[in-house]
């Protein structure tokens, strides 16, 4: 039972600091700053992680848990080609919204903190963004093969600009307050879409 309640902590704690980090960026996320919003002693968060570095690394692990069950696995079990590649897109732009992250996606809030740095907490970070663009560039090479996509599409180049367009919509959206901006952004990505696909005849 006590393991048992201490994952059942963990886990809600870790809530709070997914939270945090999406208003503020991984930075600003220590044991003193997730105390007070979790309501807890610094002790009590010691018991759980040992540093502000793992307490980071273990936020990026649950938003990581947390976007492939909410965006990669559904995604996934779609048709193979181009449905995958827009279910991939869809949850993508859905999981910026999710509840859990009232400051928007927590990757987007992190990179600029992080980009410039050195150690374990920049390197997973960068290790999760690799994971999502060869997940997108696999998705898009897929649907090369299934013969959806034009075979001259480079799969790495759309899923670059799918990465770039995405994350540059959200930091200015959220910057300007537009409204419009996921729609701007869905019609770039149809747009994108448009000119991979093969002609119909």
């Amino acid at each position: 039972m006590t393991g048992t309640k201490g994952a059942s902590t963990r886990s809600a704690v870790l809530g709070h600091a997914l939270a945090l980090a999406s208003e503020v960026g991984l930075e600003a996320v220590t044991i003193g700053t997730l105390a007070e919003r979790a309501k807890m002693s610094k002790s009590g968060l010691f018991a759980h992680f040992a540093s502000k570095e793992a307490l980071q690394i273990a936020v990026l692990d649950e938003a990581v848990d947390r976007f492939v069950r909410d965006v990669v696995a559904p995604a996934l079990r779609e048709k193979r080609g181009e449905p995958r590649v827009r279910a991939l897109l869809d949850r993508w732009l859905r999981w910026s919204n999710a509840d859990y992250m009232p400051g928007g996606c927590v990757f987007v809030a992190s990179i600029a903190d992080l980009d410039d740095r050195t150690g374990p907490v920049r390197d997973r970070l960068a290790d999760t963004q690799r994971d999502w663009l060869q997940t997108l560039t696999t998705a898009v090479q897929i649907a090369i093969d299934e013969g959806h996509f034009r075979a001259d599409v480079d799969a790495k180049q759309l899923a670059h600009e799918i990465l770039t367009l995405a994350y540059g919509t959200h930091l200015v959206s959220r910057l300007l307050r537009d409204r419009k901006a996921p729609t701007r952004l869905r019609v770039a990505f149809e747009g994108r879409l448009e000119r991979a696909r093969v002609p119909r005849h």
